[in-house]
């Protein structure tokens, strides 16, 4: 394989094309596909930008599978999770309970008990974050009644009545449990608006007015819950560093306010966000926001500030070392009526909604290929219009050079930028050094045409858009690029289509099976 590191001005194809094809020849289509170098690339760049004492986890929702959690805990990243179930699977990773913080908005009462039990078992979980009042009061709840049975239990052992269990003796510290809350800093983040998670009108976290209410909820400084510190993230796939920035400055601002009252409050998790856009398109790396960091926490007190720092990257270590293999099951001509002329309708940087295809002043055939991965392996196109090349690793049944104009694709017009800014952004990214070509601005040398790529369910918005593609014919096969973030995570069996498999290709070009295809009998 390819000795020099993975990075962002690099493209893998060439290296990986003979592995993607070995891949569906041996494991069959779709297929997931995780090229590992990458992986420890991105985990690279981020222990780079936030090296110890900054504790670094991993957030499954990006990718759930316990096989890739397993080699990044390796590379050393904890486990951030948002249910018991990725609380399980970080645990068959093997990564304790010890490096593991619990998060999310959906926690349910039996989410919090279960956080309850395993502290009592003295197991506990690093940390919980709590998004609200009412979480608070109902993880209180769930810890005084375990801690109320265990006293129980250690009294009547004294007395002589049971056994004695478990539990504390009389007299012992009370059980409590390590918990953040997560801050809604009320910012506007560089995204597009259905990942902007920091925002005043999310769903997600306390205001700083409703912090004093949460505290009160969970029994004070003195209750069942430890007040560690506060927890906020801005948003997803962020274009610049200006919102995230704002909104760890108030977050410090207010962890030092409330730290005079509450000693234990020594901890700031920053979260994620960091962006990963198509090749080329320059965003900024773990390490500019990382940047941000000396000058706002010089202006905190040295004795009010954090003793504590962590960060949860998730998409930046995985998304980009993701493929998914497909096949070719039909080649077709459509006759599309003329278009509109392409226009750039978008809010910010990272914006993701879809263009329009380029301007036709009259009716033209135009080629549709229809493969067979689709919205139930990648949703995230169908869902909010990401986009996501797609390359052919075959052409009538021959392997493809992987020219870099060959992996082009004429579906971004202007990936993150409104037309006012276009001009600006070219000028940027031309300045950049190391950067492939920007995917609209793809050479034309191939001669080959732009075609609609579509999957195979039975819904109209099944689709990946237009890209640059060779003659293609059934079973030829094409791989879509980035897809190692929210890809097997978002998974549905929509229409009865069992799991895909998914493979790891190793630094050394060897193949290993990560998880096998699921079968008819795992279905209903």
């Amino acid at each position: 394989m390819d000795p020099a590191p993975p990075g962002e001005g690099r493209d893998r194809l060439g290296v990986l094309a003979p592995a993607l094809r070995e891949i569906a020849r041996r494991y069959g289509t779709p297929a997931y596909v995780t090229d590992i170098a990458s992986v420890e690339a991105a985990a690279a760049a981020v222990g780079s930008a936030f090296p110890a004492p900054w504790e670094r986890r991993y957030s499954l929702k990006a990718n759930d599978l316990p096989a890739l959690v397993a080699r990044l805990a390796g590379l050393g990243f904890g486990a951030n999770v948002v249910s018991c179930g990725e609380w399980a699977l970080a645990t068959r990773a093997g990564v304790p309970n010890a490096d593991i913080t619990l998060e999310g908005i959906g926690k349910t009462d039996a989410d919090l008990r279960a956080a309850a039990r395993a502290a009592a078992a003295g197991v506990p979980l690093h940390w919980v974050a709590l998004e609200s009042a009412d979480e608070a009061a109902a993880l209180a709840r769930a810890v005084r009644a375990i801690d109320d049975r265990m006293t129980a239990t250690a009294r009547a052992a004294a007395s002589g009545q049971v056994p004695t269990g478990r539990g504390p003796a009389v007299g012992d510290a009370r059980l409590r449990v390590d918990v953040l809350l997560r801050l809604n800093p009320e910012v506007d983040p560089e995204t597009h608006r259905g990942l902007a998670t920091g925002a005043a009108v999310s769903k997600f976290g306390l205001t700083a007015d409703e912090m004093a209410a949460a505290l009160d909820a969970g029994g004070g400084p003195d209750g069942p819950l430890r007040f560690r510190g506060l927890h906020l993230h801005v948003g997803s796939q962020l274009g610049a560093a200006g919102a995230w920035r704002d909104a760890v400055r108030r977050g410090l601002a207010l962890l030092a306010l409330l730290r005079g009252g509450l000693p234990t409050f020594d901890t700031l998790d920053v979260g994620g966000g960091f962006p990963v856009a198509p090749l080329g398109v320059p965003v900024p790396d773990p390490g500019r926001f990382a940047q941000e960091l000396p000058a706002l926490l010089a202006a905190i007190p040295a004795d009010r500030r954090p003793d504590r720092l962590a960060v949860e990257p998730g998409r930046v270590l995985v998304a980009r070392a993701g493929w998914i293999v497909a096949r070719v099951l039909h080649v077709r001509e459509r006759i599309g009526p003329p278009g509109e002329p392409a226009r750039l309708d978008r809010s910010g940087p990272l914006s993701l909604a879809l263009v329009p295809r380029e301007a036709r002043t009259d009716d033209r055939a135009e080629r549709l290929v229809v493969i067979d991965a689709g919205m139930t392996e990648l949703v995230r196109p169908a869902l909010y219009g990401a986009e996501h090349a797609v390359v052919a690793l075959t052409s009538r049944g021959r392997a493809v050079a992987s020219a870099l104009e060959a992996v082009q694709t004429g579906r971004s017009a202007a990936w993150g930028a409104a037309a006012a800014d276009r001009d600006a952004i070219r000028a940027a990214r031309q300045a950049a050094t190391g950067h492939s070509q920007r995917l609209d601005e793809a050479s034309t040398g191939t001669g080959w045409p732009l075609v609609r790529v579509d999957g195979p369910i039975c819904e109209s918005t099944d689709t990946f858009g237009e890209h640059r593609l060779p003659p293609l014919r059934r079973g030829d096969l094409v791989a879509i690029r980035d897809t190692g973030a929210y890809g097997a995570a978002m998974r549905s069996t929509y229409n009865g289509r069992p799991r895909p498999p998914e493979v790891f290709v190793e630094v050394d070009g060897s193949l290993t099976l990560a998880r096998r295809r699921g079968g008819l009998a795992s279905l209903g």
